[in-house]
């Protein structure tokens, strides 16, 4: 039965709040700001609150209001810098997901949401709230949750592509949201580090490659070199829509012509960025938002040829582990969608995947290697060792599949910083790695 939505005060909503209950806050910029200042002055009137919520782009009110965690639990699918800085006071929560499986997740594993409550763009003449560039796994949540309230934000860009909108008859309340500007995600620097990694993966990019595009400079510094290439026709099916793709097209690179799924859009689940991504993809018919059980899913991705997927990574051992989303215990991101879309590109006809990383990193003002004999303790494997492809540093680029681990050993080596070269060819061999009289 359809229900009757009403429009209440953010007070009003966050007074249905009861001690006890789950919260979804749902996703990046669709996280509520209204509601959630509301929320914030019942702390202590309500206590043991769980929030779901994934990639903060703001100070959450409720976490501000609560510095030592006495009244809300907050867990996250993926940690922006502002969840790691409250995961690091004990006040945020990791919950380890591949993020194309959350909405299987939301309908198979999760109990029922008691209030789901996220921004949209305003009602349209369809009687539409649209999720805007937050698309995700927000169908899954409306379905599951008990209560929906949605907080209506001019700001918020409306988007196309399928499953992009919640219909008012699935909406129990709706509120005015404060409609100010939507957060923006600086635009990385390309350092000379950045550039000859980028130069190396750029090279390997073909006419008609349908590319995935991660998070962080060097993703963002192949767009750059791409732009200023003569590449042809590329398609976009990423997770993210990023600045660097919005000047990739600009710059005539992308058609999508080559596509074989989707043809001639560009496709992805979310958008973080600077305003002017947002202002691209405001009801741009050439980009397309879906679920992420769409974008990210490994039998989805293969479905395009030539798929090309570029990722970061923080370290990885000499068997080509990366480990991606922490530094030891400490938790930094998220696995996100970067081992699906390395599974992706592989199953892709004529597809790779590129794993890329800075030999060295600085730490306390000591130059350390990211490419290790071991992992440090308590670092999570994003992807293992038996799904990577291409792992690029400014000093090379290697390729890891069919490789013996002695030979991964030797040609992850070959593209550390030379400084660490020579320990970490003595490691490997002590640990058996590379065994004695191996040529």
């Amino acid at each position: 039965m359809a229900k009757a939505a009403k429009r209440i005060t953010a007070e009003a909503a966050a007074a249905l709040v009861q001690s006890g209950m789950w919260l979804d806050y749902g996703a990046v910029l669709g996280q509520p700001d209204v509601f959630d200042a509301a929320l914030a002055k019942r702390l202590g009137q309500v206590t043991n609150l769980r929030i779901r919520s994934c990639l903060s782009t703001r100070a959450r009110a409720v976490l501000e209001a609560d510095p030592k965690g006495e009244h809300v639990f907050w867990f996250s699918t993926h940690f922006s810098g502002y969840d790691r800085r409250k995961h690091d006071q004990g006040i945020a929560h990791y919950l380890p997901v591949h993020l194309g499986e959350i909405p299987d997740y939301y309908r198979r594993f999760i109990d029922p949401v008691d209030i789901a409550v996220f921004k949209t763009a305003p009602i349209d003449a369809n009687g539409y709230f649209n999720f805007g560039p937050s698309n995700l796994w927000m169908r899954a949540l409306v379905e599951r949750a008990k209560v929906v309230i949605v907080e209506e934000c001019a700001a918020l860009p409306y988007v196309m592509g399928s499953g992009t909108g919640v219909h008012i008859s699935e909406v129990d309340f709706i509120l005015a949201g404060d409609s100010q500007p939507m957060a923006e995600l600086p635009k990385p620097v390309n350092t000379d580090v950045d550039r000859a990694v980028a130069r190396l993966i750029a090279a390997e990019i073909e006419d008609g490659a349908c590319l995935q595009i991660g998070i962080g400079g060097m993703p963002n510094a192949v767009c750059s070199l791409l732009a200023e290439s003569g590449v042809q026709d590329l398609g976009i099916h990423t997770e993210m829509m990023t600045d660097g793709i919005v000047d990739l097209y600009r710059a005539g690179r992308i058609t999508g012509a080559k596509k074989q799924i989707n043809a001639g859009k560009m496709v992805c689940t979310f958008s973080l960025g600077a305003q002017y991504l947002y202002d691209f993809i405001h009801r741009n018919p050439m980009v397309e938002f879906h679920p992420v059980d769409y974008t990210n899913m490994p039998h989805v991705i293969m479905q395009n040829d030539t798929v090309a997927a570029i990722n970061n990574t923080t370290q990885m051992d000499l068997q080509g582990q990366a480990a991606s989303e922490s530094d030891g215990y400490r938790h930094i991101s998220g696995t996100g969608g970067q081992s699906q879309f390395v599974r992706g590109a592989y199953a892709s006809k004529g597809g790779k995947s590129f794993v890329c990383l800075a030999s060295t990193y600085d730490k306390k003002g000591e130059r350390k290697s990211r490419i290790v004999t071991a992992l440090t303790k308590g670092n999570i494997v994003t992807t293992p060792r038996s799904d990577m492809m291409y792992v690029v540093t400014e000093y090379g680029m290697v390729n890891l599949k069919g490789r013996t681990v002695a030979e991964r050993a030797q040609l992850l080596i070959s593209i550390a910083h030379p400084d660490f070269r020579e320990d970490l060819s003595r490691e490997a061999h002590q640990h058996n790695l590379i065994p004695r009289g191996y040529f």
